[in-house]
Order: structure tokens, then sequence, then C-alpha cells
């Protein structure tokens, strides 16, 4: 496959001007819930902007406002019990705890899924996440409690939310080690000469060997797609100044290193877990794997590292301010200090 070099980057919009923080009215949701106005809520946000916080305080929110229907309601504690479902795309693997901020204390009494889900190493991709998700979806619908989602790799979200139908195409190793000698705007070209580019895929190696993996496999194989019902939704978005955002993240980080995120790669390392795949995961364990193996020293690989955080965190918020350019209504709001 022939691939021109470009120094343009098709497809990612340019940078939005922050949203304006609003009070979510949180008897509002629980009534439109009640009422089958809804049957999701999503807390999305860049990371370091506190999502998770927000999301777990909500929960119990709603919880309270059922425990106090009165008698005869038809409504109780128990049938409003929120479970959070996450949407982080590295969360799902075990043994990526401190690089990833899972932060399960947070979650406290509130039950949540799709958190350790497979080990660090196994394939997991958006197809997978779709199919997990459901079930968990189902399962929550069936008890008569709310899913909460909440995460903020967008395109997880995006497709769940939207019902995205996904194909099922098998990885094709000759294919990927083609791809993995071409430098990413080559593989940007690629991509864009087939396929609607979308930002989250543009901004990742990994996402962009996928897509064509999945488009040359279109050429010559019919595909069975498994979609689903788009979910009625309603999305908050928690939303922080690019100041505030960015000494959150340093301030996160370096707790990050002290608690031994150093030593968790380390270990997984140790348990045959190849360089190149944490490689693969990108920011923490993409620069972390690199100190250990001696490309970077420490400081340098601090400096780096907070740098791509810095700039991950912004394309996230491209990303969800594309997705309102496509119709989708965030309510955007301040984070839980």
């Amino acid at each position: 496959m022939k691939m021109h070099r470009q120094t343009d980057r098709p497809g990612v919009p340019p940078p939005a001007e922050l949203p304006k923080p609003e009070r979510i009215d949180t008897e509002a949701i629980y009534r439109d819930w009640k009422d089958g106005r809804l049957d999701l809520v999503c807390v999305l946000g860049p990371t370091a902007s506190g999502k998770t916080r927000y999301a777990v305080n909500l929960a119990r929110t709603l919880n309270g406002l059922a425990a106090k229907e009165p008698t005869g309601a038809g409504t109780s504690a128990t049938e409003m019990t929120v479970e959070i479902i996450s949407a982080d795309s590295r969360q799902v693997y075990r043994g990526m705890d401190i690089g990833t901020g899972k932060d399960l204390d947070e979650y406290g009494d509130v039950p949540y899924h799709l958190i350790d889900i497979v080990d660090a190493g196994e394939p997991y991709d958006l197809y997978n996440y779709q199919q997990d998700f459901e079930k968990v979806y189902a399962g929550i619908r069936s008890r008569g409690h709310l899913p909460l989602l909440c995460g903020g790799t967008g395109l997880y979200i995006q497709a769940v939310t939207s019902a995205y139908n996904l194909p099922q195409v098998p990885p094709d190793p000759a294919l990927r080690a083609e791809l993995e000698e071409a430098d990413i705007e080559e593989l940007r070209e690629a991509y864009c000469e087939r396929c609607e580019p979308d930002p989250a895929v543009m901004e990742s190696k990994r996402r962009l060997i996928r897509a064509l993996e999945i488009e040359f496999y279109k050429q010559d194989h019919p595909l069975e797609k498994t979609g689903f019902q788009p979910k009625k939704t309603f999305f908050i978005g928690t939303v922080v100044s690019r100041e505030d955002r960015n000494a959150r993240i340093d301030r996160r980080l370096d707790e990050r290193l002290q608690e031994g995120m150093v030593d968790e790669v380390k270990g997984l390392l140790q348990k045959g877990i190849p360089a190149e795949t944490l490689l693969r995961y990108g920011l923490e364990y993409k620069f972390v794997t690199e100190y250990i193996l001696g490309l970077v020293d420490y400081d340098g690989m601090r400096t780096l590292l907070a740098t791509a955080i810095h700039q991950f965190a912004k394309r996230q918020m491209t990303f969800f301010r594309g997705m309102e350019s496509k119709g989708i209504v965030i309510h955007w709001t301040d984070p839980i200090s």
C-alpha cells in the first residue's frame, strides 16, 4: 500500500472555546427518568476535570431524591439505585491502576462496571466495549435501576449512545505489521481517503491502524454488523479552564508518580507484557516505559508526559465539542471542588 506524506490534518476541527457552565437540575433528571423520557445519563469530560467525583455525587443525589418519595408513589430508593458504567478505554485493564487513575475508593457504595474486566496486554477494542456495555446496560435496566455512563473516551461514548454499527473484523497481523512501518501522517492520509475523518482516530496511531484494517477487510468480505437502539441520554460535561485543567493534570501526575506509577509499569513488564504493548497504551504507560528502557531520564519523562496529557485533554474537549456540532446537547457544568 503506497501512502504519501502530508502536512495537513484534515478532519480535525480547530480548538473550540470553552462552554459556559450551567446549573444542572437533578430533580428534572429524576422526573425524566421516572417518566421514561430518558434511560441513560452520561457524565463526560477531559482528563482531570473531576467527572468521576461528579458522577458519584450525582448518583447519590438521585438516590436521595427517590428516598424522599411519599409512600405509595410507586418509587423507592431501591428502585432508583444508580449504577455507573465506565467509559474509559484503559480502565478496562486489570493491573493498570495508578496510570489510568481508577480511583476506586471514590465510588464508595455506588456500583460500577467495565473496570478491571480484561488482563493488561489482552486485545480489547471499541467493538468489544460496545458488546460489554450493552450487556451491563440491559442488566441495570432489568433491575429497574438507572445506568450512568462516565468517562472521557469520546469514541466509546458516541458508539454506545448513538448505536454505531460496528463490524466484527478479526485482526490481520501481517497488515498491522505493514502499517506500523508507516508514520502517523501517512496513516492519516490513507484513513482520510477512505473514511469520514474522526478526530479521536486521527490522534492515535493504534486507532488509525485499526480503522484501516477494517476498511481493507471490507473490500473482500461481507460484514455482519451488530446494531443497538440509540439511548435517550442526558449528557453532562464537567468543564474547567485550561489553566486550572493543566494545573490539575500536573498535580495529579506528581501524585501518581509518588504513589508508585513507575513500579506499576515495571510490574507489568515483569509479568511478560511486551514493552511495545505498553507503548501503544500511550501517555503514562508510553513515557514511563521509555524511562524504564533508558530512552529518557526521569525529569525528561515527567516533562514530556505532562505536556502529552495537556495536549490529550485539549483533544478530548475538541472531540466533545464536535459531538455538539453533530446535534448532541451537552449540559456543561462546574465540577465538584
